[in-house]
């Protein structure tokens, strides 16, 4: 019977010390279809080197696991490199995550831009979402910072949802700014048909970046903030936490 490794949530992986019958060697091939043969979401491309001896690294997307080089145990976990003192593993995500980002098309957010942009983040939002609505209710205060906010829709009940609905009329409306503040102030806007899917493009990008909540904050580096953060305690955390 085949596993699923990787569940639509992006959490889902089996844990260190699975029953995984062990390979004849450490081949990178037979890692490779050992595991494509257990798990349907993976492809061989997935399975690579990891720089770490005994072991190789499972990626798709953000999401990272090891697998023995005898193909007998996966586990899940961050390695860091304590000489180097590196997160080995979050990088690997980052780096993941910055290209994902970096494939998405300059229209396909909402963006807020100030008149100078001294920084950039992505925020993956939900219409209804509290702390969404917080974050947006200071947008003016971001962009007096220099911080430009490209929105992402992240309904996070999923399709036909009451929140994925009104995420499709805001991207349909010809001033789909004005329409996402009213959306969040729970105020009628104008709208009209239109193609979009661009809402399921943003839903798997949050998946597939590994997002656990809303709102979520993403530098252009891949590295995910989760929740809410004040305009001051993000532009401390953009400046790399010194004060400007």
């Amino acid at each position: 019977m085949r596993t699923h490794l990787f569940s639509l949530s992006g959490l889902a992986m089996i844990a260190l010390g699975a029953s995984i019958p062990a390979l004849a060697d450490d081949d990178l091939e037979q890692v490779r279809d050992k595991m494509t043969s257990m798990f349907d979401e993976l492809d061989p491309e997935h399975v690579e080197a990891s720089g770490i001896d005994g072991w190789y690294k499972i990626q798709k997307g953000a999401i990272v696991a090891y697998v023995s080089a005898d193909g007998r145990y996966l586990m899940q976990g961050d390695i860091i490199d304590l000489e180097e003192q590196v997160n080995l593993t979050e990088r690997a995500r980052n780096d993941a995550r910055a290209d994902l980002l970096a494939s998405l098309d300059d229209d396909a957010a909402i963006k807020f831009t100030p008149a100078e942009v001294s920084y950039s983040v992505t925020v993956f939002t939900d219409i209804d979402c509290g702390y969404c609505r917080r974050l947006h209710a200071q947008i003016d205060d971001y962009l007096a910072k220099g911080i430009e906010v490209r929105y992402l829709l992240y309904p996070r009940n999923g399709p036909a949802s009451k929140a994925w609905n009104t995420s499709e009329d805001v991207w349909c409306s010809a001033d789909r700014q004005d329409a996402l503040t009213a959306a969040k102030l729970d105020r009628e806007f104008e709208t009209k048909s239109c193609d979009a899917s661009m809402i399921q493009q943003h839903y798997v990008l949050g998946q597939e970046v590994g997002l656990s909540g809303t709102p979520t904050i993403m530098l252009d580096d891949g590295t995910l903030i989760g929740g809410y953060l004040t305009p001051d305690a993000l532009e401390v955390r953009l400046n790399g936490g010194r004060h400007p």
